[in-house]
């Protein structure tokens, strides 16, 4: 391992935790929201690169880092220019089991680099312009279309479409791939299964053990509805309980909800979490037409009061979020004291689908 690699990524990590104790971090907002607005064709998907592909790929977002980088660099510095501290690669869906989807396993590691490259280089055009405020690149590790704890099929509850270690061996590449690219931070987003969330917190570990040098992980799960739970049946507190011994740097909640309903399981997070607290919601819910409405003020507004009421130290947005939603955001929380890690009693802390703590 290349020493000046190594000390790069101590001095990022140090950056990164500097800055989070001087204000609210600003996470991105949402991308395939933001490639929507080009009106991309198949032709534009596909590029010279895969101008023959034997089956569609428009739909493949993850795949225009490669024959689309120019849009991909252009959205990540909208981004930057709005007010992010923190721009994720397009790597959502980029692992060979996604991949599987369009036949380009073969190609995820290759997605999962260039786009690494392709954000580390607007990030770093950003920082040399204004070296007071750092920016970083989270390296993006999607949930995958598979679910490694529930049954494809009603009548088999004993049926898998995905074994865990097939999902460590899909991370591993791609978390490989992250890092060589260049990224400051791994992001585990979008959790709606923990086991998938385990699996790759076991990879990204394996690959820091065999690098011999880390960088600091982001955990953030999902809330399907109103019911407070994950796809799989946690609730907020019992999620953060099955990982937290990895020790992220950040741990939150992001997507299927807007503000208005997320907040209460934010806050639910932000008075166990030994770690900062992230949170990326939706601009609203989606309408009859897959639309989202909650303007950018509006929005902020929801984070202004999160911010004031002391539960994160990241925001950002997901789905339907674009520049002016994080713009507003980041006007709102400039100047608000970040939240303060919280003095927890030291309990036996389970979990199950719900919480156990004696």
């Amino acid at each position: 391992m290349n020493k000046a690699f190594i000390n790069t990524m101590t001095q990022s990590f140090i950056s990164l935790t500097e800055s989070a104790q001087q204000r609210i971090l600003i996470l991105d907002g949402a991308m395939g929201t933001m490639i929507q607005r080009y009106s991309l064709s198949e032709q534009d998907y596909r590029g010279d690169a895969f101008k023959e592909w034997h089956c569609d790929v428009k739909g493949n977002n993850d795949l225009l880092a490669i024959t689309q980088p120019d849009i991909i660099a252009a959205i990540h510095a909208e981004y930057f220019a709005a007010g992010a501290d923190i721009i994720e690669t397009n790597t959502f869906n980029a692992t060979t089991i996604a991949m599987a989807d369009y036949d380009m396993q073969t190609i995820a590691k290759e997605i999962n680099l260039v786009a690494a490259q392709l954000a580390r280089k607007v990030a770093d055009e950003f920082t040399a312009k204004t070296p007071d405020k750092p920016r970083y690149v989270a390296g993006v590790l999607g949930p995958t279309n598979r679910t490694a704890s529930i049954s494809p099929d009603v009548n088999d509850p004993a049926k898998r479409n995905v074994t865990f270690d097939q999902l460590v061996e899909a991370y591993v590449e791609s978390t490989e791939a992250l890092l060589e690219g260049g990224v400051d931070l791994i992001l585990i987003e979008t959790v709606f299964d923990t086991l998938n969330a385990k699996a790759a917190a076991f990879a990204v570990q394996q690959v820091f053990d065999a690098r011999g040098d880390e960088v600091p992980v982001m955990i953030s799960g999902t809330i399907t509805d109103a019911s407070g739970r994950t796809l799989s049946g946690q609730t907020a507190e019992a999620f953060y309980y099955s990982l937290r011994h990895i020790k992220p740097f950040s741990f939150g909640l992001n997507c299927a909800l807007g503000p208005d309903l997320l907040r209460q399981y934010v806050a639910e997070i932000a008075q166990i979490s030994e770690c900062l607290v992230s949170a990326h919601p939706n601009a609203g819910l989606p309408n009859e037409f897959g639309e989202y409405d909650m303007e950018p003020d509006e929005m902020a507004a929801h984070i202004a009061e999160w911010a004031s009421s002391g539960l994160v130290n990241i925001v950002g947005g997901c789905c339907g979020s674009t520049p002016e939603h994080i713009r507003a955001i980041a006007d709102v929380v400039q100047g608000v004291t970040p939240r303060a890690l919280p003095t927890i009693d030291v309990k036996m802390r389970l979990s199950g689908l719900e919480p156990f703590v004696h």
